[in-house]
């Protein structure tokens, strides 16, 4: 009679973290093995019928043995299961909540940055207003004094004239060259106060209207620094709400 050696290898080995993974190897019978044969007692003949129904309980003692085998197999592939199961449950709860703080996070940043954008513009916006009042009033205060100024050369040309009818009269008595060169120079005179005046008023507000400009560029470049800085947060928050990939799950789950 040949015996059936029914061999079962169950492996275990650690793959991650809070979970194990099996292998199973159901073995080819081993050639060449027999059961040892239980000795015959003397003067009792064994018949073909008990020989019959020996390997028929043997037989089913084999197949009641790998059924509880197998069971209990299954209890344990569905216990490795089922803890797999809770770990998948526990890490992809993890990523998202990770993912929903994440997501808040740059929301409350996104806000805040609005938020202050929002006020500088608005205190730009207040600030340019000034400026251009205060340009207005120097526009006002330059047409104010040029108007003086055309004032103060109609009176200098009033009293010049009269200086001269003056200094004319006086000086009936020389010759028409003498008077003119009299005149000439009194001409010239004057007309160097008045230029000297109207230039050093010009250079003024046109000191005045420089620095208003490049006051009002810088207030200009920042404005463009803090919006240029708003649209790469809003690019940064576009790109952290696509779906995380199973590469970038992976760190994730395994720093929890």
């Amino acid at each position: 009679m040949v015996a059936i050696n029914n061999s079962t290898e169950i492996r275990c080995q650690e793959k991650s973290r809070g979970g194990l993974s099996y292998e199973v190897i159901l073995a080819e019978p081993a050639p060449n093995v027999t059961i040892p044969k239980k000795p015959v007692t003397p003067g009792k003949n064994v018949s073909a019928e008990e020989i019959e129904q020996k390997l028929k309980a043997a037989e089913e003692r084999r197949i009641s043995l790998e059924q509880k085998k197998m069971a209990d197999l299954t209890y344990k592939l569905a216990k490795i299961e089922e803890a797999t199961r809770k770990k998948d449950e526990i890490t992809n709860e993890f990523i998202n909540q990770t993912k929903e703080q994440l997501e808040s996070k740059m929301e409350q940043h996104v806000e805040k940055r609005e938020a202050i954008i929002s006020d500088l513009k608005e205190k730009l916006k207040i600030h340019s207003q000034e400026i251009e009042k205060t340009r207005e009033q120097l526009e006002q205060q330059k047409y104010i004094e040029k108007i003086a100024i055309e004032e103060k050369l109609k009176t200098a040309q009033t009293l010049r004239d009269e200086n001269i009818k003056k200094m004319l009269e006086r000086l009936k008595e020389h010759n028409t060259v003498k008077i003119a060169e009299i005149k000439n120079q009194i001409d010239q005179l004057e007309s160097q106060k008045i230029e000297e005046k109207a230039r050093i008023i010009e250079n003024k507000l046109f000191t005045a209207e420089q620095n208003r400009e490049k006051e009002l560029q810088k207030k200009i470049e920042k404005v463009h620094k803090l919006e240029r800085r708003a649209e790469l947060v809003r690019q940064n928050k576009a790109a952290a709400q696509q779906p995380l990939s199973e590469d970038n799950a992976a760190p994730i789950a395994s720093s929890g």
